[in-house]
């Protein structure tokens, strides 16, 4: 386990400006961030599925996210937080176990979202981290979909996400993330009344970022964008010598996921 790693990635979320992450899937689009200077890699958790053949949404099985990341650890010079979605079990301890699998590989951190699960569940797969591997050890971002996956009434959302926030926090967590969450005021509220570094979501082609950064976002990531947008590069370079044409190549998220 990388303590000195962990530490370091820890601190990355108390600059100014805010630790901004554009998330990898494999070791050539980490090693591609990390010469760009990025003081951190981080994994997107559909981009690394889709990378092996597999839909987002808890489909990626442990062994091929495991090798995954071996590849990946191999060559980054910078700490490294792995997206692990629900963490690929309702058992907390089973949680457990692949997070300390990941941390013995050098990992410095993990998200973990709650999704459409009770919120219990996630309180008790932090517990149980934090019991596996101590406090201080691997950072700990825990995501609420509160507002992605419209858990609530648009009236509740944020009042609902604070309170979940807090009580991942409470029991361990190192920093919070809420993707969807694109009101500055919502952003400034969760900002202010929870006491954790907070990650939003900017799409590639934000213009703004100093909103967000005013709002008070700690760490601003990119989720799959960066791998949606190479895949449509892609996508239209491959038509091209087929002299087939289309009024849009760009990929979008439902479609990467129809296609495994």
């Amino acid at each position: 386990m990388s303590v000195f790693k962990s530490e370091q990635f820890r601190n990355l979320h108390t600059n100014n400006p805010p630790l901004f992450l554009v998330n990898i899937w494999d070791a050539a689009s980490a090693s591609i961030v990390q010469a760009s200077g990025s003081t951190a890699l981080a994994t997107s958790s559909a981009s690394l599925a889709w990378a092996n053949g597999y839909a987002d949404g808890n489909a990626l099985p442990r062994a091929v996210l495991l090798r995954a990341i071996d590849s990946i650890v191999r060559i980054s010079k910078v700490p490294l937080t792995v997206d692990i979605e629900n963490g690929y079990s309702d058992s907390p301890d089973q949680v457990a176990e692949l997070v300390l699998q990941l941390a013995e590989r050098g990992v410095a951190g993990v998200n973990i979202e709650d999704g459409c699960d009770p919120a219990v569940l996630l309180v008790k797969k932090i517990n149980a981290i934090r019991s596996q591997l101590g406090t201080g050890s691997i950072f700990i971002n825990a995501r609420t979909d509160v507002y992605l996956q419209g858990l609530v009434t648009r009236k509740r959302q944020l009042n609902e996400s604070i309170e979940r926030l807090n009580n991942y926090v409470a029991c361990g967590a190192d920093g919070v993330f809420v993707p969807a969450m694109t009101s500055p005021s919502d952003i400034a509220s969760v900002s202010s009344l929870v006491a954790a570094p907070l990650n939003v979501m900017a799409s590639s082609d934000s213009d703004n970022l100093d909103e967000l950064i005013n709002a008070g976002a700690n760490r601003i990531s990119l989720g799959p964008a960066p791998f949606i947008d190479a895949y449509s590069t892609l996508l239209e370079t491959s038509k091209k010598p087929l002299n087939t044409t289309s009024r849009n190549h760009a990929l979008t998220y439902d479609a990467l996921n129809e296609m495994f």
